[in-house]
């Protein structure tokens, strides 16, 4: 796409007076061009109406959590900071009462109030964040995912603000140095941006798995909501299901098992 001089000064414009707290007209956000999926694709992409996971939870150790969160991180070059205040975060753990609060049962089993749920973007099918991203460094592709252009980020946070789920991490310090090695094959950050989980969307255009999937030794299944014949319906057709929030309506593609049992 080419512009003209008067018309890259005033998408230029825009972005700076967004980064500088600068008052907005909703006129001025037309300027912006919506942002696509940048094209990685290979002849193996895998493809998808919706993409969704499940996760049943009674699949998975301690050990094998451990291996997924590493996996992802190291992959994606998430840093750690060391501590829980600037921690970043794309795939992580928390308890049943912060992950499921609507859902107040006083008689629930200690295990399953206890146990270490998995926690990530939910790449919901109306999402919150997409809508106040003033730059649309945060998009929704046609498939679903709901995927990041972290060098397009101006780091306003109105993306965390707008998340119900807590899936966004900002990068308050220089991430680089805390990162025991970088893998060349994707971004690294900058201080004062935000980022998330992709559903590994490089890997999915490249005809690969999300690497949570890979490492979860089946624990997790993923595949197309849409396609009644895909893994995931499968499992979801045959087991009781919960999600994140459902109330809220922005209905989330990510789904837990937690017994484990299948339904006659």
């Amino acid at each position: 796409m080419s512009i003209n001089r008067r018309e890259f000064l005033k998408k230029a414009g825009v972005i700076a007076a967004l980064g500088l707290g600068g008052a907005v007209t909703l006129d001025a956000f037309e300027l912006l061009e919506p942002l696509k999926a940048a094209d990685f694709t290979s002849e193996n992409k895998l493809a998808a109406q919706r993409w969704a996971m499940v996760i049943d939870m009674s699949k998975l150790s301690q050990a094998d959590i451990d291996e997924i969160i590493k996996g992802c991180h190291e992959l994606h070059n998430v840093p750690d900071m060391g501590n829980e205040k600037d921690e970043i975060k794309w795939i992580w753990t928390d308890t049943y009462e912060h992950v499921f609060p609507g859902d107040e049962n006083h008689y629930l089993d200690e295990k399953t109030k206890t146990m270490p749920f998995l926690t990530l973007c939910n790449h919901c099918d109306h999402p919150p964040c997409v809508r106040v991203c003033p730059t649309q460094a945060t998009f929704r592709r046609e498939d679903g995912v709901v995927g990041m252009d972290m060098h397009r980020c101006i780091g306003c946070r109105f993306c965390m603000a707008a998340c119900p789920y807590g899936a966004r991490s900002f990068n308050y310090w220089d991430p680089k140095p805390h990162l025991a090695k970088i893998n060349p094959e994707y971004p690294h950050r900058s201080k004062g941006v935000v980022e998330k989980c992709t559903f590994c969307m490089e890997r999915l255009d490249q005809g690969l798995a999300p690497v949570c999937v890979e490492k979860s030794k089946g624990a997790i299944v993923y595949g197309d909501l849409e396609d009644p014949n895909s893994a995931v319906r499968k499992v979801l057709s045959t087991h009781y299901s919960i999600r994140r929030k459902p109330e809220l309506g922005s209905q989330p593609s990510v789904y837990y098992l937690i017994g484990g049992e299948e339904r006659a």
